[in-house]
Parts: C-alpha cells; sequence; structure tokens
C-alpha cells in the first residue's frame, strides 16, 4: 500500500567527490582485464557512518564494465574490500551556493578474506586461469568478484568466494562491519581492522538459486526460485542497539516476479545478530522505480528505503526516479510462510519522503547529471544548521568504476530536521571510535575464529 503524505523538505547541504585513481589496497599488480588491482571506483555501492567524521564504504564486485570476457560477466578476481573515509564538513566561506562544503579523504583499505579456504573458478573451459586472486596465502583466502568462484549444490554454499558487496553497517560495539551480499546472497560479518570474516548469516532456502553459472542470464533462465543474478541481498540496515539487521532484495525473487509483472513484491528480512535466526520477513512493493538500492533506520521499526531506476549519469540517459519512502515495520505482516498474492497483498504500507531528483535539480544538477546509481545511503552525525537540529543524510553513487562516464565517486549530504521526519523520532547508532592503541591491540590478540550461522529452514 502506497500513501503520497506530505512532501518533506529535506534541503541539500554539501556536496563532496573523490577523484583519485587508486585506493591504499597497494594491490597494483593487473587484474584479468588489465587494470590494476588497486583501482577506485565504486565505493558507493554501500556506506555507513562509524561515529565521529567517519564513514565506511564499500564497492561492489569489481570493474566489470570494461569487457574482456564474456563467459564471465567481465568479471575479475578484484579482491572484495571497504574504504574508511574521513569526512570533512564545514559551513562554506562562499556566497550563492550550498551552505556546507565537504572534503572526503580515504584513510584506509581493508581487504576482505576467510581464514579458511574458500571455493575459486578453475577457469576451465571459460579461456581463464584459476579465480583465485594472487594474494592469497596459506592461511589467508580473499573473497573475490569473479562470477565463477562458486561451488556446492547451490549458491547457498557459503564456502564460495564469489562476493558481491552492497550494503554494509557497523556494529555496536565499531570493531566488526556488516556487509550484505548478491551472490548468495547472505550476510557475512568481518573484523573492521583485519578485514577477516567472523561470520556468515545464511538466509533461508527460498533465497538460494539451485544452478549457478558464471553468466548471470543463463542462472536466471537456469532457475525456478531464488533470487535474481546480480540482484540478490542488495541493502541493509542495523537498528540503532545493534540487535537486528534488516537486508532487502533489489528485485522480485524468480518465484515472486511470477505473481503478476504488476507487483513487483520484494523481501525484506529481518535477522538477529547475536544468534543468525531469522525475526521475520515483510513486503515491499515498488512504485515507480526498477529496484531498491539501499534501507537505512530511522529508529528500530521505521526505516528510509531508496528506490530508483537504472537511468541518470552512466547510462547517456535522463534519471527520473531516485525516491525514499519511509515504511514502518511495527505490526507489519510477516510474509515469511506466504507466496504468491497473499504475500504481495501484505506488502508495508509506505510514504514518499524524498525526491532526490527534484531536490538536485533545485540545486541546477540536471536529470541527466544524476547519477544513474544512487545506492550507498546512512545517517550520520547531527549538526546545527541555522540554529536547528539537523540529522545528516548522507548519499553516495556506484559509478561502476568508470569515473569518465559515471562521473566521480560522489557524497551528497542532505539536511534533515525534526519537522521533516514528522510523527517519526529520530534514533541513531551510537557507535564508539576506538583509539589507534585499541585497534593496535585488537589485531595484535590474533584474527577472530570464524563462526557459521546456520540458516532457519523458509
Amino acid at each position: 500500500m502506497f500513501a503520497s503524505g506530505a512532501q518533506a523538505a529535506p534541503g541539500l547541504l554539501a556536496i563532496g567527490s573523490l577523484n583519485g585513481s587508486s585506493d591504499l589496497s597497494g594491490l597494483t599488480g593487473p587484474l584479468e582485464n588489465g587494470l590494476p588491482g588497486n583501482v577506485l571506483g565504486g565505493m558507493g555501492s554501500g556506506m555507513a557512518w562509524a561515529g565521529g567524521n567517519t564513514f565506511v564504504a564499500s564497492p561492489d564486485r569489481g570493474p566489470n564494465a570494461l569487457l574482456y570476457n564474456a563467459n564471465v560477466d567481465d568479471t575479475v578476481s578484484y579482491i572484495s574490500r571497504f574504504q574508511t573515509v574521513n569526512m570533512t564538513l564545514a559551513p562554506s566561506s562562499s556566497s550563492g551556493g550550498l551552505p556546507m562544503t565537504l572534503i572526503p579523504v580515504i584513510t584506509q583499505t581493508t581487504l576482505l578474506s576467510s581464514p579458511q579456504a574458500l571455493v575459486y573458478g578453475t577457469g576451465a573451459g571459460l579461456n581463464l586461469g584459476t579465480g583465485a586472486p594472487a594474494s592469497n596465502t596459506a592461511s589467508i583466502f580473499y573473497f573475490s568478484g569473479r562470477s565463477d568462484n562458486f561451488g556446492g549444490s547451490n549458491s547457498g554454499n557459503a564456502t564460495s568466494a564469489r562476493f558481491d558487496p552492497e550494503g554494509i553497517r557497523v556494529s555496536a560495539d565499531g570493531r566488526s562491519v556488516f556487509v550484505s551480499d548478491e551472490y548468495g546472497p547472505y550476510v557475512r560479518q568481518f573484523d573492521r581492522t583485519t578485514g577477516v570474516l567472523i561470520k556468515t548469516f545464511e538466509l533461508p532456502a527460498k533465497y538460494d538459486v539451485a544452478n549457478q553459472y558464471p553468466v548471470g542470464a543463463t542462472e536466471i533462465s537456469g532457475n525456478t526460485s531464488g533470487r535474481v543474478a546480480n540482484k540478490g541481498m542488495e541493502g541493509l540496515a542495523i537498528t540503532p542497539d545493534g540487535k537486528t539487521l534488516i537486508g532487502i532484495v533489489q528485485a522480485p525473487m524468480i518465484q515472486d516476479a511470477a505473481i503478476t509483472a504488476s507487483n513487483k513484491l520484494l523481501r525484506i528480512i529481518a535477522i538477529d545478530v547475536a544468534t543468525g535466526a531469522i525475526r521475520g520477513e515483510y513486503g515491499y512493493k515498488l512504485t515507480t522505480g526498477t529496484g531498491v538500492s539501499e534501507i537505512t533506520a530511522i529508529n528500530d521499526h521505521e526505516f528510509l528505503v531508496l528506490e530508483r531506476d537504472g537511468k541518470g549519469l552512466g547510462d547517456g540517459t535522463n534519471a527520473a526516479v531516485k525516491t525514499l519512502f519511509k515504511i514502518d515495520l511495527a505490526g507489519a505482516t510477516d510474509i515469511s510462510s506466504l507466496s504468491g498474492s497473499a504475500a504481495a497483498n501484505a506488502a508495508v504500507a509506505k510514504t514518499s519522503f524524498l525526491d532526490i531528483v527534484a531536490v538536485l535539480g533545485a540545486n541546477s544538477i540536471t536529470p541527466a547529471n544524476v547519477p544513474a546509481k544512487l545506492e550507498g545511503l546512512a545517517f550520520g552525525t547531527d549538526i546545527t544548521v541555522n540554529g536547528t537540529l539537523t540529522h545528516t543524510l548522507w548519499l553516495a553513487n556506484d559509478n561502476d568504476f568508470l569515473p569518465n562516464v559515471a562521473g566521480p565517486n560522489n557524497f551528497y549530504v542532505f539536511g534533515v530536521t525534526d519537522a521533516d521526519l514528522g510523527a517519526s523520532k529520530y534514533v541513531g547508532q551510537s557507535i564508539p571510535v576506538p583509539s589507534t592503541l585499541a585497534l593496535t591491540l585488537l589485531a595484535q590478540a590474533g584474527l577472530p575464529a570464524v563462526r557459521r550461522l546456520r540458516r532457519t529452514k523458509g
């Protein structure tokens, strides 16, 4: 159910860009397509506030927009990672422009790995070598975006090395990050300092695909249920107390898409951080967008959902739909046991919160220059603007590692007041900022043991 509601009026405070060509990973060796392993881009696939002026941002599976081998959808052995970014937000000294300036600086690149062996593709029959990254050691096995790095009888095999990071959130103690994935799909927890896997939260079997294939279109055609290729667990939120993860798929799963073309039902799933138990599933129906890119928490039961089309800068078209909707899961129907029209009819109510294209347009950014893939979304530190307490809402783009086509890595900061939120009360995370000494001691204490949390039936 959709209600238009009264349009809120969050304003644009600042825009900042990261224009460099390399990150801080130190991986200068070439990928299969010739690009260096430290190529910078795509880092707006997900972003999360990490306390103070610090954010973490996740690139997706890597630079596969450069054509080189269709047998693996042009994916490469790009090692999965997240960037730590310092965001300096300050009042603008000039008149006539945006009220604040933003200077983002990468301070760290953290590579994601497992201390236990992962399954990599051999490259046989694909005109490629092994999909195992050259940086692997006898005790460190890196996750990678190459599409043939899978094993097992279905995509629910958590030892598969292929990983397509999308949403990212920081734990309540600030020591780890949760990353949602489109390939499994999974949600995984990594040590924030070392990037080593701590847990894999497995989803119900209905999210898996039985037939796996390096080419996404072939994988889709070979399955009758499960997530759509490259459109799995896209968005990820965490409740302010850090106890519950809320994930959302990007597009209708295969079995849900079969309801009717007009229903466009997506599934939201709630995961208990401590146990991995599934607390419930909820329905979300697309309005005019073609998919959902992100979800972030307003409080422990209300969330903002980023719905968008694929049009805009990078696509050579004009952006039309980049909209934030507000939803409330309190009292929403659990659709875990529902399918078909019963699940679609029980979708959560939603109200329009922010028309991003309109706000950017009011600030002289034409639809052709609105990034096609606006994906990262997070609340940050509260500030005071003209004497009013203002919650900062941050938005980032995935430029597909093509800055000359899709623009730089941009960060847009919006100001949201309590009046904009209406009856909703904002409750932010309280994330401690670990000292350098504390992080060093944590790393010296040894790598965390891997604990795999079993799925519940579904």
